[in-house]
């Protein structure tokens, strides 16, 4: 997606392009997202064990259906929405990372991501993309707050969400499924980042 250049939501600004990198030994760097990007999410849309990991409904539509409705969400940005891909720095598409449900009002946004690529998983590749976007989100914007939610289950997640940061607020029962909320505050993300200087 990309936004319309004169687009500010709560300080989300377009890449133009350029690369988000990670701290010092970073796996990973954030983009905007491209069409080129379509095969891998349809294909990590159509995977039950992902649509499981991330309480959804397995993808249902063809390809060509798929393809234009991508297009289409590319050209025409919304302003709640914050996607970036999760690129290797020898360039591979292995996830994505979202802010969504952005509201400048409260100061807050929700903050989703996937590694879909399995050969990713559990090696630090998810810590640093989550890292890397909670940086640009509190260097780059006015959000007080970024929170999240996990299956009650999926403590690999909940580990990962904690070494960036992220502390247990609540719990939520949706479509038949608990969850476990999360939440990191500005001010907890200056006293880490001041403690790791």
């Amino acid at each position: 997606m990309r936004l319309r250049k004169s687009s500010t939501l709560a300080g989300f600004k377009p890449l133009h392009h350029k690369v988000l990198q990670g701290r010092n030994g970073s796996k990973v760097k954030l983009r905007e997202k491209k069409l080129s990007d379509v095969r891998n999410d349809y294909k990590w849309q159509c995977d039950p064990e992902l649509a499981r990991l991330d309480a959804a409904q397995v993808l249902a539509m063809s390809f060509s259906i798929y393809l234009l409705d991508y297009a289409t969400a590319l050209n025409h940005a919304t302003f709640n929405r914050y996607p970036l891909a999760v690129e290797t720095h020898d360039g591979k598409h292995i996830g994505n990372c979202t802010c969504y449900d952005i509201d400048e009002k409260k100061g807050e946004a929700q903050l989703g991501i996937m590694i879909g690529e399995r050969d990713y998983w559990d090696k630090g590749y998810g810590t640093d993309a989550v890292n890397t976007m909670v940086d640009h989100v509190f260097q780059t914007t006015s959000l007080q707050r970024l929170y999240l939610k996990t299956l009650d289950w999926n403590q690999r997640a909940q580990r990962c969400f904690a070494r960036c940061g992220f502390i247990p607020c609540g719990y939520l029962r949706r479509d038949g499924n608990n969850f476990v909320l999360m939440e990191l505050i500005r001010e907890q993300w200056e006293k880490r980042r001041q403690g790791e200087i």
